[in-house]
């Protein structure tokens, strides 16, 4: 499956950004990375379709959230409250394999990426 994700931008701290996946099929686990420079990459958010186990980093609990348009097959990451750590290319990925829970955040688990979207905070 190929991927596009898109929204990025250049936002204030304090703002809000909404990012979309395309496709997202409805089916094994479907979430978001993030890389900023000079850092690994690191686990953002995730959904598992089967039984809509969602899971969030540490760093964006509370403040992002996952949703879907099932109609236009359509993941979106809702990122509010943004701050500057906040900033960095944010990937879609996707596997239709049913991970376990301790493995949604691992990347290495997932088969398809987006080509990342910018995103970046102003302090």
């Amino acid at each position: 499956v190929q991927l596009q994700a898109s929204g990025g931008g250049l936002v204030q701290a304090g703002g809000s950004l909404r990012l979309s996946c395309a496709p997202s099929i409805r089916s094994g686990v479907t979430g978001w990375f993030r890389q900023a420079p000079g850092k690994e990459r690191e686990f953002v958010a995730a959904r598992r379709w089967s039984d809509g186990n969602t899971q969030y980093g540490d760093s964006v609990k509370g403040r992002f959230t996952i949703s879907r348009d099932n109609a236009k097959k359509t993941l979106f990451l809702e990122m509010n409250n943004l701050k500057p750590e906040d900033t960095a290319v944010y990937y879609c990925a996707a596997t239709t394999a049913g991970l376990i829970v301790s493995s949604i955040k691992n990347g290495s688990y997932y088969k398809s990426w987006g080509q990342g979207t910018q995103v970046t905070v102003s302090s």
